[in-house]
């Protein structure tokens, strides 16, 4: 019986995680970033590219756009993890000739690196 409660409470976690609405005030905000830097949860690069390529690049590997446009200069994307489907969210915002590319994980503590390599494959498609 408690094998049951058990997967049932996993199975209402993952649908959560699949169906929690994104809030764009909470997540389409300016990347603050000056340095690229890794954290547990995610990643900041700071690099000179070409916003329109880039975003290409992006919304050909599945992310969503969230908010934003390449013509305003910001712009928010949901990226989800190939396994569990853990939504992630990338900002990409040009400052000053720049891109600041911010990529985050929305739940728990630690994305083992997935931000960090799913931003760098996108620069080296580039």
């Amino acid at each position: 019986m408690w094998i049951w409660i058990v997967l049932a409470l996993i199975a209402v976690s993952f649908a959560y995680v699949q169906l929690a609405p994104s809030d764009p005030k909470r997540w389409h905000k300016d990347v603050t970033a000056v340095e690229s830097k890794d954290f547990a949860g995610g990643a900041v690069r700071i690099v000179e590219a070409d916003f329109a390529a880039l975003d290409a690049v992006i919304r050909k590997s599945g992310a969503k756009v969230l908010s934003g446009s390449v013509e305003a200069g910001h712009i928010s994307y949901i990226s989800r993890t190939r396994i569990a489907g853990f939504p992630d969210y990338v900002t990409v915002q040009e400052v000053d000739g720049k891109l600041r590319i911010f990529s985050r994980l929305r739940f728990g503590q630690s994305d083992l690196g997935v931000n960090k390599r799913r931003v760098e494959g996108w620069l080296a498609q580039l």
